[in-house]
C-alpha cells in the first residue's frame, strides 16, 4: 500500500469525476459529489475544498466514495 499524497479538493473532485462522480452542489467551502449506481441508489461524498485535504479526511473520501486507494497514491 503506497503513501497517500497531499491533495487539494480540487483535485480530489478531479479524481472522483473521472470515476463516474458528478458534482451536484457546493455550499460554502464543501463541494458535494454523487454517482448513481444500479436503479436508483446513489453514492454522495462531501469533499472540502481546501489547498490542502488532511490525511485523515482523504481516507474518509477515499472510504465513502468505493474509489480505488491508488488512484489517490503517488
Amino acid at each position: 500500500m503506497g503513501k497517500l499524497r497531499v491533495l487539494s479538493g480540487k483535485e480530489i473532485c478531479d479524481i472522483l469525476a473521472h470515476n463516474g462522480f458528478v458534482e451536484v452542489r457546493q455550499r460554502g467551502s464543501h463541494i458535494i459529489m454523487q454517482k448513481t449506481i444500479e436503479d436508483s441508489d446513489t453514492i454522495s461524498v462531501p469533499v472540502p475544498n481546501h489547498k490542502e485535504v488532511s490525511t485523515g479526511t482523504l481516507s474518509s473520501i477515499i472510504r465513502q466514495s468505493g474509489v480505488p486507494r491508488r488512484a489517490f497514491e503517488n
